[in-house]
């Protein structure tokens, strides 16, 4: 277990060329974050084709367990000792269609989460999950969720009374959503005593041009860092274990209501 947890959360503007060529951009953007120390590192949601349901009728625009597109985010992973959390539209073994962040581990294994609150044309598409994934990092509990999950507080206090000391948010906000974006994640990381985590996808998708905003806030519900604009950016930040302890040492846990 590790005193300070460096990560980077990825705003992305995808590009053109669905799953390959956005493993591509993927692989240099953890390069980048590995340039500042990161270790785990979140990209938004759907980060590898975009907001694009409509292209969703390929089946190329669906990620596959062991896809071997992602083999280079596989070695960069590998080669960074970074855990790197991408989002996709992911088809199971099994045939389930789900809106998915998977993290893939430097060991090369994998963990997927899948976004448990569908809206609009997400409800037609895809099989809902059942809360936040768990994962572990450096012996930090990082809960993985998507989008409007992080808009219904029972997701993080969920996660939270499990054990989480981040909860990554792989979303879309919009353009005038930058209040909703505050509250949102200001609330889940003061309400449960933990760090949050914005990935935001960047630029523009048939729901309209991003907000930007991509960062982390602390467990006093205020940010500490957030993205300039609302293209690609690198929004790196280390979480120190003491700012938890200090919000958490009179509430017995990570969720205990006391007023900050």
């Amino acid at each position: 277990m590790t005193d300070t947890l460096p990560v980077a959360a990825i705003q992305y503007q995808p590009l053109d060329g669905g799953i390959t060529a956005n493993a591509a951009e993927h692989v240099r953007l953890i390069e980048d974050a590995d340039d500042h120390g990161a270790r785990l590192v979140v990209f938004p949601e759907l980060s590898l084709t975009g907001y694009r349901l409509d292209l969703l009728t390929d089946s190329d625009s669906w990620l596959m367990p062991d896809d071997e597109r992602l083999g280079d985010v596989r070695e960069i992973c590998r080669r960074t000792g970074i855990t790197a959390v991408v989002g996709a539209a992911l088809r199971e073994s099994d045939g389930a269609a789900r809106l998915a962040s998977v993290a893939i581990h430097p060991d090369g294994s994998t963990e997927t989460a899948f976004k448990t609150h569908l809206h609009g044309q997400e409800q037609e598409l895809f099989t809902p999950g059942e809360g936040a994934t768990l994962i572990m990092v450096d012996g930090w509990t990082i809960a993985l969720a998507l989008c409007f999950d992080t808009s219904v507080p029972a997701h993080a206090t969920d996660a939270a009374a499990a054990g989480a000391d981040v909860h990554c948010v792989s979303a879309l906000y919009t353009r005038d959503e930058e209040h909703r974006l505050a509250l949102h994640l200001g609330a889940r990381a003061m309400d449960n005593r933990m760090f949050t985590l914005l990935a935001n996808l960047g630029g523009r998708s048939p729901l309209g041009e991003s907000c930007g905003l991509s960062g982390l806030w602390g467990p006093d519900g205020f940010a500490l860092k957030q993205a300039a604009g609302t293209g690609t950016e690198v929004v790196p930040c280390i979480l120190q274990r003491s700012r938890l302890a200090k919000y958490r040492k009179h509430t017995g846990g990570p969720s205990g209501g006391a007023a900050v």
